[in-house]
């Protein structure tokens, strides 16, 4: 049970961290960073704790049931390499944290950065540690949709919109491919359980159905890690802030693509369609970044395209299907990680004080900035390689691989190509330093103001460059058991002798890294030249292919909707509404009596006047429809009728929401209208308006037909029994139909309040932009042609608004109290609050009411989904199913004895989404007309 706890507590602490950022989204930045770092060092204990055990052989897991019919399973487990992966995601993370609290300039949005990175960070822990392949793809997909959010960060900026879309376009059509993948791959293994699927490597490689598996599984990790030819989009998400760059480029995102070519190591590698395509894609890849790296000017460029050369190395020595080769790959990721983010630290940390990234512009900056200097040469030298640094080492392991594979049936092809591309990275990791920090300066203006910042910055980066540098000094006792470890959990077995050392005496590995050295310092010396023979060569844009690719597919597309669907929406609705009339005629033509054998109850005098109130209301708003107001109040007369409906059949509770919703609708939608033209245009012909009605009333006698039918007839078993039976023993409450809601079908509830919560954030998205461009001046057009009340607030109106406030807060917090028990709740309840707050909005105008607001409606929606979902984990802490109630009698002096259920905070989420909901829709459309005005001032003095 403490383990399942631990593992739990390691998931959850990211996400919690997110929401309760999001919550305090006006605290200060060292409130936001310290949630933040709190979580990543909280993780990183909690991950301690399990390292030994892990290292030592155990491996910690824990199961809950979630979907079982799907075989989808909140599965849990730290192996070896997960606990190294998590260990780099919290790590890092840590330091990225830290860095982003100084780096970030002021009036940043510290809250939605660090509420993203944690998201992030979640998502990545999430895929880790999976132990259900369905909930890795549940996390995937997480990952690609926070990266999204960081990438996009500064939303002012085109080039970072456009780097998150591009991302997300790569990454998200790479996961629909494995989401294919894995599905097949569970399929053939026989369980979507990850250890059972690892156990199972032979009865996969035998299938059928491996190669399109493989090229499905292959398709979505090659576009996570960018590779070629995907690896377009990581040097255009190069636009999302330092911080990010660091934290994408060396222990998340691109290196999710590896860690599941590895974690599928045992299952899918051995083959002679896997060793070439992965090897061959990963050697492709390590080439061209490192040759395109070397050209680039821009400091986080040359750094992106470097991490696409170093990630193309890693997924060939995956490729090889060797077991040393997995391990030199596992040496290189510890590597890799270390020197990349502290490079992007460093590269962050230069234009901070100089303003620029552009290489051209920049040089001599050791004297100016020696600490940063320092940092930044030892990583770029892990980066190319050189002894006595970590990167050496895995170099070496790399080389020292190589000969063993015949690509193409040609034994040196492999090490003439990888000692290439190790070339072309010692070139751009030396040229990196060399034209940064070392020579004349370029330029006297970035120079003015360089100097080292204070060690809240460049702290960090030194941790990792230590961690290089140690990597390399005494890389047995820092990292020899855990490469060890790791080693066995990706190949499946017992791990094979190493020495991870920097000296094997001379030998082919040793010889070739020579080769790469002398040949990377004649590409710096000779640098100028290629330089101007590579900016002649006028290589195609990848992201220009990109956009046209999608401008193409996206104007076939949309070809292809307007020819299979009509752009009108009255069309459509006729078409929808004709094959439903013609799906019931068809039902009907099947026969059969249409009454049945139940008794028919008599039509008292007042159902019969609220029937033909509830006619002529329908008939009214059809014939009266250009009328906007007055349609409002007919409207309004149909929701009363059906709500004394429900009081007349002894439904309190629906009676409740109904009218509650009754009038919250319509005082919405009276501000709605002041948005819109006094009288609508006519939308249909008269042939059109009796089509229309023709196809209306026979569906509605149909539809009338059916219910009579179902009315007549005896209804058979009913579930009812049993809810009026348990809902006191079970749920705690005498209010059936509230138990249902919060107890019985809590899960329905949880997902609908979600749901209304989106929907909430869905009309605050739709109407942000209403009051500028054109729809803003169709906005102003509107108001000018009306008529205005010389007295904008009515005395009357607003001194009866002040005294109806607190009654209606005192009504609303009784219906809460009471609806365990008798006819009320938490949804009935925050309408009658909001509907107290929407008075007060009518009354004193949007201006005066908001001014007085004291809470966010985005962090009411926020903390009510939050409570709903920590009520429902609440319990199954506590070993019961997710969302089960507890209840119990209490005493208290003076007050008695009284009842406490759990359902109550599930009801208190319930309540804060819905208010919230209601309050964000109606900010939203009390103050787009003073957003529209200020727009048309702005634009007038732009004029002028």
């Amino acid at each position: 049970m403490a383990t399942a706890l631990t593992l739990l507590a390691l998931l959850a602490l990211p996400f919690v961290a997110a929401l309760a950022i999001a919550l305090l989204d006006r605290a200060g930045r060292a409130v936001h960073s310290g949630v933040a770092a709190a979580a990543s060092l909280g993780g990183l204990v909690l991950l301690a704790t399990l390292a030994g055990p892990v290292i030592a052989g155990e491996v910690p897991s824990a199961r809950w049931l979630w979907v079982p019919s799907l075989g989808l399973d909140l599965s849990l487990m730290v192996d070896p390499l997960g606990l190294m992966f998590a260990g780099l995601i919290l790590g890092i993370g840590l330091l990225v944290v830290i860095f982003g609290h100084f780096y970030l300039s002021a009036g940043e949005a510290t809250g939605r950065f660090f509420a993203s990175l944690m998201l992030f960070q979640g998502a990545m822990l999430g895929i880790v540690i999976a132990g259900n392949v369905l909930l890795l793809l549940v996390f995937w997909e997480m990952t690609s949709l926070a990266s999204f959010l960081l990438i996009g960060f500064w939303q002012h900026k085109p080039e970072a919109r456009q780097g998150a879309r591009m991302a997300l376009a790569v990454t998200g059509g790479g996961g629909l491919a494995l989401i294919g993948g894995m599905v097949l791959l569970g399929l053939v293994a026989g369980s979507f359980d990850l250890s059972t699927i690892l156990a199972r490597g032979d009865i996969v490689r035998s299938s059928a159905l491996y190669p399109v598996a493989l090229g499905l599984i292959l398709l979505g990790c090659f576009t996570k890690s960018a590779q070629f030819p995907f690896h377009f989009w990581l040097p255009h998400a190069m636009a999302a802030p330092t911080p990010v760059s660091a934290y994408l480029h060396s222990a998340t995102m691109v290196k999710a693509g590896v860690f599941l070519l590895a974690r599928l190591w045992p299952v899918l590698s051995g083959t002679e369609i896997y060793t070439f395509v992965v090897t061959t894609v990963g050697l492709t890849t390590m080439i061209f970044g490192a040759v395109v790296a070397l050209f680039r000017h821009d400091l986080k460029s040359i750094l992106a395209y470097s991490t696409i050369s170093q990630l193309g190395m890693l997924v060939m020595l995956l490729g090889f299907s060797l077991k040393a080769a997995a391990l030199a790959a596992v040496v290189h990721i510890l590597n890799h990680a270390a020197f990349k983010a502290a490079l992007f630290m460093s590269a962050g940390i230069v234009e901070h004080e100089t303003g620029t990234r552009d290489i051209r512009r920049l040089g001599g900056l050791a004297k100016a900035m020696p600490i940063t200097a320092l940092i930044a040469t030892l990583a770029a030298a892990s980066m190319a390689g050189l002894p006595p640094l970590g990167g050496f080492i895995s170099k070496e392991l790399m080389l020292y691989e190589t000969p063993k594979l015949a690509l193409l049936g040609v034994p040196w092809l492999l090490p003439v190509l990888a000692t290439l591309g190790a070339t072309f990275s010692v070139g751009y990791s030396l040229r990196l330093a060399a034209h940064l920090f070392f020579g004349t300066p370029r330029e006297a203006e970035p120079h003015a103001r360089a100097h080292d910042p204070g060690a809240g910055m460049w702290g960090a980066p030194a941790i990792l460059t230590g961690l290089a540098v140690l990597l390399g000094l005494a890389p047995m006792l820092l990292a020899g058991p855990l490469v060890g470890a790791v080693t066995a959990a990706v190949i499946g077995a017992p791990t094979p002798e190493f020495d991870l050392a920097l000296w094997h005496g001379v030998n082919l590995a040793l010889i070739l890294s020579l080769i790469a050295v002398a040949g990377g310092a004649l590409l710096l010396w000779q640098h100028k030249a290629l330089q101007s023979v590579w900016d002649r060569t006028g290589l195609p844009d990848a992201k220009a292919l990109f956009e046209r690719t999608f401008a193409f597919a996206d104007y076939w597309v949309r070809k292809g909707l307007v020819a299979t669907h009509t752009p009108s929406l009255q069309r459509m609705l006729l078409a929808t509404f004709g094959v439903v009339v013609l799906l019931m005629i068809d039902g009907a033509q099947a026969g059969g009596v249409l009454t049945g054998g139940r008794a028919l109850l008599p039509a008292q005098p007042v159902a019969v006047i609220a029937w033909v109130l509830l006619i002529a209301a329908t008939a009214a708003v059809v014939n009266d429809s250009r009328n906007r107001l007055r349609v409002l109040i007919y409207v309004s007369v149909i929701g009363l009728v059906v709500s004394l409906a429900f009081v007349q059949f002894s439904a309190p509770d629906l009676a409740l929401t109904q009218i509650s919703v009754e009038v919250v609708t319509i005082l919405l939608l009276l501000l709605a209208l002041n948005l819109l033209p006094k009288r609508p245009p006519l939308l249909s012909s008269a042939p059109r308006k009796w089509r229309d009605g023709a196809l209306a009333v026979a569906g509605g006698i149909l539809v009338g037909g059916i219910a009579w039918a179902l009315l007549t007839r005896d209804p058979g078993p009913s579930i009812a029994a049993y809810h009026l039976a348990n809902a006191k023993s079970g749920g705690g409450g005498t209010n059936v139909v509230n138990v249902i809601l919060v107890d019985f079908r809590a899960f329905d509830t949880l997902g609908e309040i979600i749901v209304l919560g989106i929907a909430g954030l869905g009309i605050y998205a739709l109407l942000e932009t209403t009051a500028v461009g054109e729809a803003g001046s169709r906005l102003r057009g509107w108001r000018e042609d009306m008529i205005h009340s010389p007295e904008r607030h009515p005395t009357m109106l607003v001194a009866a608004s002040r005294i109806v406030l607190p009654l209606t807060l005192t009504v609303g917090i009784y219906l809460f109290l009471r609806g365990h028990n008798q006819p009320g709740g938490g949804f009935i309840a925050a309408l009658v609050v909001a509907i107290a707050f929407l008075i007060q909005y009518l009354a004193a105008g949007f201006d005066w009411s908001h001014a007085r607001k004291r809470f966010g409606e985005h962090q009411l929606i926020g903390w009510g989904v939050l409570t709903a979902m920590a009520t429902g984990l609440g319990s199954v802490i506590f070993g019961a199913n997710f969302l089960t109630s507890t209840f119990g009698y209490f005493y208290l002096p003076l007050i008695g004895k009284f009842e406490l259920a759990s359902a109550m905070l599930f009801d208190t989420g319930v309540f804060l989404t819905v208010f919230g909901a209601v309050m964000l829709a109606l900010a939203q459309l009390s103050h787009i007309a003073q957003r529209a005005a200020r727009a048309a001032h702005m634009q007038d003095e732009g004029g002028a």
